[in-house]
């Protein structure tokens, strides 16, 4: 890619995910928050690229036909020998309540900025229009690899790339130390234009009791575009000096609460790139997250979208 910055590139892991219905059965599917986002942003039309670390298997294989099938670039994936991607198994047999198991600690996803071919990532990052990765992504890495992806971040800033950020903690993926993903955030967050945070996450990680603090201590950072997300409440959007709440539409009891966060960045950055004001698209995320969690699994089916 040369000339003008056109695509939008995400950074992440993509997952095989494993689906227990109520009937006890298994169905497998493919998932992970940024590929998710990766995934609707290319719907809305915009060029989009995913990059992370696959093996050479079956499954990494239907990772990178579901990436072409849905129009996600694949050019910034990298494929490992005899490695495998992730798995989470998601049990939605419980009573009430969906249980979620990761295995992650083998994935190739973990290698993107330790392999030898790291610098071939980081000049695809350097091309992009947008890099969007979250906190999942940071918790993946070495110290070495965040560096290393950090730095690169710092450049393309530098040359007119936006970066957007997810925090998306779990906890779990920081292996519970608090203090390694404090340190790492705040590094990242130095090198974000654009933050979406859930607040129920940033209450966990930073304590901050409302979404007004989660925006006044991502401001301390010096990020102009804050929307905290906070489940079926009014999101809050803070840009241009001014921050107001922007209601959902619609209260939708869902069917499927899986990429809500995921499919309401992916509809408010493609709406801003677009052109449309921070609140307007608030808006067109919450429509977007609604239509999601109306249907069981991450992706919404391809039927209903074209609905809508």
């Amino acid at each position: 890619m040369t000339g003008q910055k056109t695509r939008i590139v995400a950074v992440g892991e993509a997952l095989i995910e494993m689906t227990r219905g109520s009937d006890g059965r298994f169905s497998a599917g493919c998932g992970g928050d940024t590929f998710n986002t990766a995934i609707y942003l290319a719907r809305a039309g915009l060029p989009t690229a995913f990059a992370t670390a696959l093996g050479d298997d079956a499954f990494s294989d239907r990772i990178v036909a579901l990436a072409a099938a849905e129009g996600v670039q694949s050019d910034l994936i990298l494929r490992l020998p005899s490695r495998l991607p992730g798995l989470t198994v998601i049990d939605s047999a419980a009573a009430d309540k969906r249980i979620l198991h990761h295995w992650r600690d083998g994935e190739a996803a973990r290698e993107l900025f330790d392999h030898a071919d790291w610098t071939r990532i980081a000049e695809g990052l350097l091309t992009a229009r947008l890099i969007y990765f979250s906190g999942i992504t940071l918790s993946l890495y070495s110290n070495e690899a965040i560096g290393r992806f950090l730095a690169i971040m710092e450049t393309a800033r530098q040359q007119g790339t936006t970066i957007a950020f997810d925090g998306n903690f779990r906890p779990r993926g920081w292996r519970g130390d608090l203090s390694r993903t404090r340190t790492v955030f705040m590094e990242a967050l130095k090198r974000v234009d654009i933050a979406l945070p859930a607040y129920d996450d940033e209450a966990v990680l930073w304590g901050d009791p409302s979404p007004e603090a989660t925006v006044e201590r991502l401001q301390a950072f010096g990020i102009n575009e804050i929307v905290v997300k906070n489940g079926p409440n009014s999101a809050l959007v803070a840009a241009a000096g001014k921050a107001e709440f922007v209601p959902v539409p619609e209260v939708v009891v869902p069917i499927d609460p899986l990429a809500a966060g995921d499919s309401f960045n992916a509809g408010y950055l493609a709406a801003r790139l677009s052109g449309e004001s921070p609140a307007a698209a608030a808006s067109v995320a919450h429509r977007l997250a609604a239509e999601v969690i109306r249907h069981q699994g991450a992706i919404l089916p391809r039927a209903a979208a074209a609905m809508h």
